[in-house]
């Protein structure tokens, strides 16, 4: 049955940031009549602005609840009468995650248990919560603290006994365009005729808000409890990226930042073994569920469990963009005016 949040409440963490904005602009527009949608973050002034891209009195049903997944009790009454959690609120800048390892700490893993708590206790249907590829096999705190938000989440189908209870983990890479990421940050830099390269060989996955949002409604539609849906993406070269935004500018190599890596990696050998491919995603199915049953699953959607040495990270993609595919995903999901 196609997927309705019609008539359905929902309740999106972090809802201010780039990911929760578009998720709104689409339930929306794709669910005109959804109950209420709350908008729970802590920045006031990013409510209010979103507020007059939203007014109440164009769309009734939005909500905007300020809070901090730190805080359950606050959490916990935004939660009341809630059907669908998003969970996309994280702290998610790496060389300040290395810096302040505690407030990350504090966000990512304590305020994932709150969420899951409050789903819980509140009668909450449906948990999605997003994760990074720096999740997998991480080597800085944030993909460390994220990786550890994915596992409460999974665990917690083991602890919700009779409640009719989902929670499913969505792991995606670098969204074009969004706050922090390297293509606004080309494209500021490009008036100076310098672009700091990392390094010459870095590779990145790369994935459009649209396409977060469609994965986001793919797993409130067909998970089972417990499942980290992986989609199947392109990737880019920095150097393209660069030669995208500024092909005139000089590509000065300036190292690799602490806490990064020279390839991300959504899916390890490891998980590979527990991996079920689908058409459009792969799926890290649960290992510890109880009632979970694999061959269900596989004949359910039609997959196949993929090679026990398959591993899938963007530098052995089959799938790269050129720096004229990238001007275009610029032009179509960042700057509609932007010129190479």
């Amino acid at each position: 049955m196609a997927l309705d949040l019609n008539g359905k409440s929902l309740l999106i963490t972090g809802g201010t940031g780039s990911f929760g904005k578009q998720f709104v602009r689409t339930i929306f527009k794709l669910y005109p009549e959804v109950r209420r949608l709350i908008v729970f973050s802590r920045d006031e002034l990013k409510q209010y602005e979103m507020s007059q891209e939203f007014p109440h009195s164009k769309y009734p049903a939005i909500r905007f609840f300020i809070g901090d997944v730190r805080d359950s009790q606050r959490l916990q009454r935004a939660c009341e009468g809630v059907d669908i959690i998003i969970h996309a609120a994280a702290l998610k800048q790496v060389p300040a995650a290395e810096y302040n390892p505690m407030e990350c700490i504090k966000t990512n893993i304590f305020g994932a248990e709150n969420v899951i708590n409050a789903a819980l206790d509140c009668g909450v249907k449906d948990v999605v919560a997003l994760s990074t590829d720096k999740a997998a096999a991480p080597i800085n705190l944030y993909g460390a603290t994220k990786l550890c938000s994915d596992k409460l989440f999974v665990a917690a189908n083991n602890m919700k006994g009779a409640r009719d209870l989902r929670l499913s983990v969505v792991r995606y890479g670098n969204v074009i365009g969004s706050r922090g990421s390297v293509v606004p940050f080309f494209l500021q830099q490009r008036k100076t005729g310098v672009l700091p390269i990392t390094h010459p060989d870095m590779t990145r996955f790369n994935i459009s808000l649209d396409e977060g949002v469609d994965l986001v409604l793919y797993a409130l539609e067909h998970s089972w409890g417990g499942e980290i849906f992986v989609p199947k993406i392109p990737s880019y070269k920095i150097t393209e990226v660069a030669r995208a935004i500024g092909p005139d500018c000089e590509q000065k190599i300036v190292g690799i930042r602490p806490g990064e890596k020279l390839h991300e990696e959504m899916i390890t050998q490891t998980d590979a073994l527990s991996t079920v491919e689908l058409d459009r995603y792969y799926v890290i199915m649960p290992t510890t569920s109880p009632g979970w049953k694999e061959a269900d699953f596989i004949q359910h959607f039609g997959g196949k469990r993929v090679p026990e040495d398959f591993h899938y990270d963007s530098a052995n993609n089959s799938e790269w963009l050129s720096a004229e595919q990238i001007r275009e995903e610029i032009r179509l999901h960042v700057d509609p005016n932007f010129e190479g």
